[in-house]
């Protein structure tokens, strides 16, 4: 008698949710500004996103290096602190191979790592002016 299985890939039964909203004193909010200003990220700005209802994030945290090795060393920087002291590892980064914006996404809190030309190029905050800067 031959016996069937099914087997179901995560990607169909795991679903991210964002039921659960951030709040800007959150220990992985707190954190992550932390490792930003360790590193001597520069330009910290924080956007409110919970009241936008196509957000994907509830918040987003933008900062500038001056340097593409300033640029990694706040990326490595947020990933240890973040797993040091929430224990989570980020959901997925993005933008290692060019250096120029580095995006480290833990969901709920996505962390826009950028040089100064890139930032003004793309005006994330104008894009997301509905945010609050917090």
């Amino acid at each position: 008698m031959a016996t069937t299985t099914t087997a179901k890939k995560v990607s169909d039964t795991t679903k991210v949710s964002k039921s659960t909203k951030l709040a800007k004193n959150s220990k992985l909010y707190k954190t992550i500004i932390s490792a930003i200003d360790d590193k001597k990220g520069e330009e910290i700005l924080s956007l409110d996103l919970r009241k936008i209802e196509v957000a994907s994030a509830d918040f987003f945290i933008v900062c500038e290096a001056s340097t593409g090795v300033q640029l990694k060393a706040i990326c490595d920087n947020i990933e240890k602190e973040v797993w040091e002291e929430c224990g989570e590892h980020p959901y997925k980064i993005e933008g290692l191979n060019n250096m120029e914006w580095i995006i480290v996404d833990y969901v709920n809190i996505v962390v826009h790592i950028m040089l100064p030309d890139i930032r003004k190029y793309y005006r994330l905050e104008e894009m997301w002016s509905d945010g609050e800067s917090v």
